[in-house]
């Protein structure tokens, strides 16, 4: 009986020096995550839940979409170029990467396609209110065949940058939210093909 009282102890002050222990190494990190906004938080462990599913960091901070079974790249271009134009984005810029790639090695490659979109009076609202968000620009939709041959549209989930920190002032908010609103609708609708 003395050895399981003995033994329970141990436990127990073990239990309590790995508590201090971690507090202390992690008491920066354990503050600041309790005095993020709910929505953070949320954010935060979603992206932490996909981490440890996945064990990869970019497929914890996209959105993705499988393009339906009987449409091809060039119908998912037109509704991607249409929903754009419909939503008021413009269309800056895409990278026929796949193209570029097989004409500097001579050999096929899978489709790969990214479509460059910005809100430009958004973007110049978004670098005043801090640089940082510079890099975030332009908005971009992938189009992707997988190694299966199946076509995938990937897009870089905003919900960090729009609720990961300090809740922006509510009309650069609001804007930051149509952003990601017509992002989403480019995907899905690209997706579906649906004009």
């Amino acid at each position: 009986m003395s050895q399981i009282k003995n033994l329970l102890a141990l436990f127990g002050l073990v239990a309590i020096i790995g508590s201090i222990t971690l507090y202390t190494k992690y008491d920066e990190w354990i503050t600041g995550y309790s005095q993020l906004r709910p929505e953070s938080r949320e954010i935060y462990a979603d992206m932490a839940k996909a981490l440890f599913k996945t064990g990869s960091a970019v497929d914890a901070t996209v959105w993705r979409a499988k393009v339906m079974d009987g449409l091809d790249a060039e119908d998912v271009e037109d509704v991607i170029r249409s929903v754009a134009i419909e939503n008021n984005i413009k269309n800056v810029g895409e990278l026929p990467l796949s193209k570029q790639v097989e004409a500097m090695t001579g050999q096929p490659q899978r489709l790969i396609k990214i479509y460059m979109f910005c809100s430009p009076l958004t973007a110049a609202k978004m670098i005043a209110y801090n640089d940082a968000y510079s890099a975030f620009l332009p908005c971009r939709v992938s189009l992707v065949e997988d190694k299966e041959g199946n076509l995938w549209l990937y897009t870089m989930s905003l919900d960090m940058m729009i609720d990961g920190g300090d809740k922006l002032p509510p009309e650069l908010e609001a804007e930051a939210i149509r952003v990601k609103e017509v992002m989403l609708d480019i995907m899905n609708r690209g997706a579906t093909g649906e004009f």
